[in-house]
């Protein structure tokens, strides 16, 4: 009886595990207590909203999702870039890729790239960027988690900044967490990079870090 009640109770948390892919999950920061809430885009109007913007590629608001596609004319990976200043925060967001096999959730500080959440069909990579002002400076992996981002279905991703910790946590159960002193900086924003035909963003939301008292 003990044995068939232990199978009963994994064979759920395997299941629970394959169960949680969805848009808009409700998923809990892990470093943070989440402070103001200063992002809530749903993507309900036309238009790119103004706190948005297409660096490069050709980003349209349709469907209360923001799409966005490489254009050939740039030589470079579609770019949309949302301007959110922060040091410490909390962002979630659900995404669908389309007609694309990968993007990457970006973070620069002011003077340049810092560092990267890079989304796969088949998980998640944490890196530090390097200093393309420095010809020593290399990228650092800092983290990897195996998950399984199907092709055309909605998933969400949380991630959080705590001075030099970072933390990725995604519905179907891949989570990466990662470090590096000179992560804890001012951030500009959040920037989503991706190549292909089509991806999705949807349903994000920023929370300002609760402050330790």
């Amino acid at each position: 009886m003990r044995s068939q009640l232990l199978a009963t109770l994994t064979l759920l948390t395997v299941s629970t595990g394959f169960c949680l892919a969805d848009k808009a999950a409700d998923l809990k920061p892990l470093l943070n207590q989440p402070g103001k809430l200063v992002v809530d885009e749903k993507f309900a109007g036309g238009a790119v909203p103004s706190s948005w913007g297409g660096v490069q590629g050709d980003w349209q608001v349709r469907d209360g999702a923001i799409v966005g596609k490489e254009k050939a004319s740039d030589e470079h990976a579609a770019v949309l870039f949302l301007n959110q200043p922060h040091r410490d925060a909390i962002v979630r967001f659900s995404f669908k890729l389309d007609g694309s096999k990968n993007f990457s959730l970006s973070l620069n500080h002011p003077k340049g790239h810092l560092f990267r959440v890079a989304v796969a069909e088949d998980g998640l990579t944490l890196s530090k960027d390097k200093d393309k002002k420095d010809p020593k400076s290399k990228a650092v992996q800092l983290g990897k988690a195996s998950g399984k981002f199907e092709a055309g279905k909605w998933h969400t991703l949380l991630m959080e900044t705590k001075g030099g910790k970072v933390s990725v946590q995604a519905d179907n159960g891949a989570k990466v967490e990662g470090s590096h002193p000179e992560l804890d900086v001012d951030k500009t924003g959040y920037r989503f990079v991706m190549r292909g035909e089509s991806f999705r963003v949807s349903d994000v939301k920023v929370w300002q870090a609760e402050k330790a008292k």
